[in-house]
């Protein structure tokens, strides 16, 4: 799988733990990572990549709405039927396991979603 573009920071880092920790509940509780905690099995490891590899290309950048109210789909079809299993399997756990950061997704959720950014136009190029 391809490493991300750029180092998440902000916003986008903090989506991508808890993604990462949604995904963690669920491989817990469904694959055979039961052992060890913080181990993802392989199927979940290359969401959680590929995840971070479209947050890190997210043309809202750091005022990225959530994921479920976004009007641009950029996971492909079989991935984005994963991230709606994961996360509404481990959406609910995290109240337990994780209570701040399942509050503040939720916060994060109700937000009204930003205007999409204008795209940044090269010197000489046509439109």
């Amino acid at each position: 799988m391809r490493k991300l573009t750029e180092p998440l920071t902000g916003v986008l880092l903090y989506e991508h733990k808890t993604i990462i920790a949604m995904t963690r509940i669920y491989c817990r509780d469904h694959h055979s990572s039961r052992e060890r905690e913080q181990a993802l099995c392989q199927e979940c490891r290359e969401f959680v990549e590929f995840a971070g590899l479209r947050l890190s290309k997210c043309p809202y950048g750091q005022v990225k709405p959530a994921c479920q109210n976004c009007p641009i789909h950029c996971y492909k079809k079989d991935m984005k039927e994963k991230a709606r299993i994961i996360m509404r399997y481990g959406g609910p756990r995290m109240l337990l396991r994780h209570p701040v950061m399942a509050i503040r997704h939720l916060l994060h959720a109700r937000r009204a979603n930003p205007e999409l950014p204008k795209k940044k136009r090269i010197r000489g190029e046509k439109q």
